[in-house]
């Protein structure tokens, strides 16, 4: 994905909080704007007639327009604030993931730089949800006002529905050189804010070798040129500043000078006059707003989203190279192998095996695997090695477990879902979610969910964690008892969507239910009879 589509999808990616925070702050911005209209109309027909009927019905236009554009003010401004964060969270769940979980395992410790996409990275690249609600209800204020004034002279309508726009591009035409300069700036404060963290972390190692003098000249020097981009970014901001200031004061100046003359030339009455005035006003704030705020917002919007991206494609400091990648997609599976009850359990690559075991073996098995230095009597394998010797990151990155019980956090359905290892593609979740039959429950993904989940049934919690579970992609994924909470019917439909879903990869299915063991390539019957005898591992099927 390149950084501008990324951009795009970030944006669109929150519909149901942008769009009504777009509608409220149209319905903010346009209400300002119309306050010189309502005054100019009460003018001509309240203080020019003396008709105090009229005047006290204006009057009362005017105070409830206030009080609608000030609640939807308040509204949107909630809703936008309400929006970034929830992209900053959302952003920061997936960088997470795809630097500590990658695809394939090929992990590697993050240096420094990523705490500055982390940080200053995702939130100017969630704030570009600005660029959804402000802008677009400031062009709908522009538009009104155009539509005015051509109600008062089609001349003053027309040089605004002209000259905005030309206005507008001019604008985005100085900004050119403030957007590329913005991104080398980011990558320099990036780099200094990743050699400072590198140093704090191996601060005995340099105290070691007694390189500290080395090291503080290295960060000095780092920082030194950090500052001269600073310095030159906020230069060219400046500069930007002043000329789009230059631009939309001496474009609202020509329709101010415009107005006046039709006033003397008595082409205006005095209420027109005050109207077009008043508008005119109004359209100036409406420009400076998308040359100060919006177009830098842009700016620093896509140098972060180009920093994100490189993250998240492996590009970037401290995650696996693209060498590196295509290794991790052509490594081999790993042999899974379990010893329980005086039986070993294996699972080839890309087999689908059930186990079948009474609910304290299951349970022992589930928790070793999820754990492997708390297996006890249950030890897990990976390709022959001892997983108790392998890291944690090591073995997470290989083997994922879901566990019995479906543990859900606050957010939306769609937060759950990402939270896997390696989740995110919006493909993967689609797929995932039909297999685990949570379609006619969650055909909008951004549906909250509740604290731990306590909007949903227990059936419904429990094929979201399946589905979360699925959605990683695994190479290796551990399922127990993922259906215990769900009807027949809908245990059939999983049971059918499950092989499907994990063709090409290996999982170990530990469970009771006939309609899942009965989809497994083969069977393990771990099951203790009467007399508290293991039958040893037949395998059944």
């Amino acid at each position: 994905m390149t950084p501008g589509r990324f951009l795009l999808r970030v944006i669109f990616s929150v519909k149901r909080v942008t769009v009504p925070a777009m509608l409220l702050a149209v319905v903010w911005q346009v209400g300002e704007s119309a306050v010189p209209v309502v005054m100019g109309v009460a003018i001509d027909r309240a203080l020019a007639t003396g008709n105090a009927g009229q005047l006290v019905l204006w009057l009362g236009v005017l105070m409830a327009l206030y009080a609608v554009l000030t609640v939807a003010a308040k509204l949107a401004n909630r809703l936008t604030s309400y929006a970034v964060q929830l992209l900053q969270h959302r952003l920061r769940s997936t960088l997470s993931t795809a630097v500590l979980h990658p695809a394939g395992g090929a992990a590697r410790a993050p240096d420094g730089s990523v705490v500055s996409v982390m940080t200053s990275d995702v939130a100017r690249l969630a704030n570009a949800v600005i660029l959804l609600i402000l802008p677009v209800s400031r062009i709908a204020a522009i538009g009104f006002i155009a539509v005015s004034l051509l109600a008062t002279h089609w001349l003053l309508g027309l040089v605004v529905l002209l000259g905005a726009p030309a206005a507008v591009w001019l604008m985005g035409v100085l900004s050119e050189r403030l957007s590329r300069d913005t991104r080398a700036y980011q990558e320099l404060l990036a780099s200094t804010v990743g050699r400072a963290t590198d140093l704090v972390a191996g601060y005995r190692v340099v105290k070691g070798i007694h390189a500290e003098a080395e090291a503080t000249r290295r960060y000095r020097q780092a920082s030194q040129e950090t500052l001269v981009g600073a310095q030159r970014n906020a230069g060219l901001l400046g500069r930007f500043l002043a000329g789009s200031g230059a631009v939309s004061s001496a474009f609202v100046a020509a329709v101010m000078g415009l107005a006046g003359w039709f006033a003397v030339d008595g082409r205006l009455s005095i209420g027109e006059l005050i109207a077009a005035v008043g508008l005119t006003q109004a359209l100036l704030p409406q420009i400076q707003s998308i040359a100060s705020a919006s177009v830098p917002n842009l700016a620093g919007a896509r140098a972060a989203s180009a920093r994100v991206v490189d993250v998240l494609h492996g590009t970037g400091s401290g995650s696996p190279g693209q060498d590196d990648a295509l290794r991790a997609e052509v490594a081999p599976l790993p042999v899974l192998e379990v010893s329980a009850q005086a039986a070993t359990i294996r699972v080839d690559p890309g087999e689908f095996v059930g186990v079948r075991a009474d609910d304290r073996t299951a349970a022992r098995i589930a928790r070793a695997l999820l754990d492997p230095r708390t297996g006890g009597e249950v030890e897990a394998r990976l390709d022959g090695l001892p997983a108790r010797e392998l890291s944690a990151q090591e073995y997470r990155s290989r083997v994922t477990v879901a566990p019995h019980r479906a543990t859900l956090f606050s957010g939306t359905i769609r937060d759950n879902l990402t939270a896997g290892a390696g989740a995110g593609a919006p493909e993967l979740i689609d797929v995932a979610v039909r297999a685990a039959a949570c379609d006619d429950f969650a055909a909008d993904l951004d549906l909250p969910v509740g604290e731990d989940g306590n909007r949903l049934s227990g059936g419904q919690r429990q094929r979201i964690a399946l589905a979360r579970a699925l959605a990683s992609d695994a190479p290796v994924l551990v399922l127990h008892d993922p259906t215990t909470a769900v009807d027949p019917v809908t245990e059939h439909a999983i049971a059918v969507r499950l092989r499907g879903v994990r063709a090409g990869r290996s999982t170990l299915l530990i469970a009771s239910s006939p309609a899942l063991l009965g989809r497994c390539d083969r069977v393990v019957d771990l099951f203790v009879d009467a007399g508290d005898a293991p039958l040893h591992g037949r395998t059944v099927g």
